[in-house]
């Protein structure tokens, strides 16, 4: 990796602990009440709990929590799903689209609600502009306060002594939305604004072209069928296009969400790598900002909220420093190229009129660096947006986000769901160092006992049961194996990711593989809710049991799990456990890849 490879990442991650700081403290007082933002809106509060009949002061448990967090969502998937089948009768629709199929919309309606946001249409294609607004955006809102209240509950369960409820989940998603996402978003869509994304409610454009460009088309008849000449050739007609069609839309104030919210769903099938969803560097910078400030936020959240920052920031430091090393073997991937091109006389060196390595299915705009950070960062959170096509990665640029996915999405992770996720790992490994030395291992003053350690082994063997089974379910069938445009290594790493992208809700794709079948948007549909749910059920359990139990003093045999030791040990919790689980099946798609490109096939 050159200096400048290395000079920004370095920009990036200390711009971010810079805004993580203080949006750190806002959250913890939005969340506690203090906030002067929370005070002035109080009377907006009490309307809103009024009509929806909520009792703001009363508290919930954690089972109550667990069934108002699925019913709403479950609630939310239903009206989705209605949205996308009748959208042709509805208005909004400049482009006349019509329903979505009914195994397309139940595969997107669970999607979103799950913040995964995987997408086998072209939304510029396929969706109305109401929908895209009343339907994508407003999940890409709700879906995100379901994860961020989620983790704030499982904190309380750490702050709290013996207390039987962890908080009320009508309160905490009414402040989320309103105090830190709404706010927050206008504010990135903004300055998204400024660097020319489009804000408009506009039909699409048909605008000239620089050149026109003439080619050879099939000939059809009324029917629309090819006309064939005497001796049975197809005939061919000079067509020329002198036009392009441009979509327009609400495609800022849906970015802004879908990047904060770490969603990820473009409102362009090419997602952020098209020109109206990321048109500059800045624009770039903004974007992979926000992916991670949430999540770098709430870890500090944590540390302030149990009354130790320490906690915080060790958790912080774990995931920064995996970043880092992700970042570190993308970029170097990316950057060393394909050395098949060398027999073809390809220089892939970089200078100063060239970017070198590997640029296929980049954008020139962004180059390597840029293309590579965006990957790790989509990747490490669970947001899936991308600015360029994961298929063209080289095999190990392709392993990286691969294996961040399959770690759990916890390095940054989702907003909300990263922590939680992270914090299960460090309960897993205050465990496994309890055991070590004959303790009853603690953590952030309470003791993990049984109960919790079997909550914690759905939570960390659910996602790769999904994977796992989904893929080999895919490659076993022919409705699975037809979609594979790739045969091979390749094409099996295509589904693995696709399966790995679904039960960790994160939402990007390998592609190269055709998923809008039944079969697919069904199965995956099954991964993405589950992945989701089958988590945040147990977290809630953990969060309850842990609410109930005495705070109990540091002693000399307490483990500190606020210094380096502890970052070495909860790194190395993750890699062991969230790895190891798929090392057969990453050396059968990106291991082998890469051993066949070294060797010239």
């Amino acid at each position: 990796m050159n200096l400048d490879n290395l000079q920004q990442p370095l920009v990036y991650l200390v711009v971010l602990l810079l805004l993580a700081v203080p949006v750190s403290r806002y959250l913890t007082n939005v969340m506690d009440g203090t906030s002067r933002v929370v005070r002035l809106f109080a009377p907006l509060e009490r309307f809103l709990f009024r009509v929806a009949g909520v009792d703001a002061q009363a508290e919930m448990g954690w089972k109550h929590y667990a069934v108002a967090t699925i019913a709403f969502n479950l609630l939310g998937a239903l009206f989705l799903y209605l949205l996308l089948r009748v959208q042709g009768l509805l208005p909004g629709n400049p482009q006349g689209f019509g329903p979505m199929t009914v195994d397309g919309a139940f595969n997107t309606a669970v999607s979103f609600v799950t913040n995964t946001n995987w997408q086998d249409y072209s939304p510029e294609q396929t969706v109305s502009y109401l929908t895209q607004m009343l339907g994508f955006t407003v999940q890409n809102f709700l879906s995100a306060t379901t994860g961020i209240v989620v983790v704030i509950a499982l904190i309380r369960g750490f702050a709290r002594h013996t207390a039987k409820t962890i908080g009320n989940f009508w309160v905490d998603v009414t402040r989320v939305t309103l105090y830190v996402l709404v706010p927050m978003s206008a504010l990135i869509a903004a300055l998204l604004m400024s660097q020319g994304m489009i804000q408009n409610f506009r039909a699409y454009e048909d605008v000239p072209v620089l050149q026109t460009t003439t080619y050879a088309a099939p000939k059809l008849d009324a029917a629309g069928n090819p006309v064939k000449d005497a001796k049975g050739n197809p005939v061919t007609v000079d067509t020329k296009v002198a036009s392009q069609t441009l979509a327009m839309g609400p495609v800022a104030s849906q970015v802004a969400i879908k990047m904060l919210g770490t969603n990820g769903g473009g409102f362009f099938n090419a997602n952020s790598a098209h020109p109206y969803e990321n048109p500059t560097p800045f624009a770039n910078f903004v974007e992979v900002i926000a992916i991670l400030l949430l999540p770098a936020a709430l870890c500090l959240t944590f540390g302030q909220m149990v009354l130790d920052r320490r906690q915080g920031v060790a958790v912080l430091a774990a995931m920064t420093i995996a970043f880092a090393i992700g970042v570190w073997g993308e970029i170097s991937a990316e950057q060393a190229g394909n050395p098949l091109y060398a027999s073809l006389n390809v220089d892939q060196q970089a200078s100063a009129l060239q970017s070198g390595g590997n640029m296929e299915g980049k954008e020139t705009r962004f180059g390597i660096a840029q293309s590579g950070i965006f990957t790790v960062a989509t990747t490490a959170a669970s947001c899936g947006a991308v600015n360029t096509m994961h298929d063209s990665l080289t095999p190990l640029g392709g392993l990286v986000p691969l294996l961040l996915i399959q770690l759990g999405e916890v390095i940054f992770g989702g907003v909300g769901s990263g922590l939680y996720g992270m914090l299960v790992f460090a309960l897993l490994a205050v465990f496994v160092a309890g055991l070590m030395i004959g303790r009853t291992p603690e953590y952030v003053g309470k003791k993990i006992e049984s109960y919790e350690m079997k909550m914690v082994s759905i939570v960390v063997l659910l996602t790769p049961l999904l994977v796992l089974v989904g893929t080999s379910i895919a490659v076993l069938t022919s409705a699975g194996t037809a979609g594979i445009a790739n045969p091979g290594p390749h094409g099996f790493s295509e589904i693995l990711y696709a399966f790995s992208s679904a039960a960790n809700n994160n939402g990007s794709a390998f592609a190269g593989l055709s998923v809008n079948t039944p079969f697919y948007n069904t199965l995956l549909a099954i991964a993405m809710w589950f992945g989701r749910f089958g988590t945040i059920v147990p977290v809630l359990a953990i969060a309850g049991s842990l609410a109930e139990k005495k705070r109990i003093g540091v002693t000399a045999g307490t483990l500190p799990t606020h210094g380096a030791l502890f970052v070495v040990l909860l790194l190395g919790t993750v890699v062991l456990v969230g790895a190891l689980t798929y090392v057969p099946a990453l050396a059968l798609g990106p291991g082998v890849e890469h051993l066949m490109m070294v060797a010239g096939h």
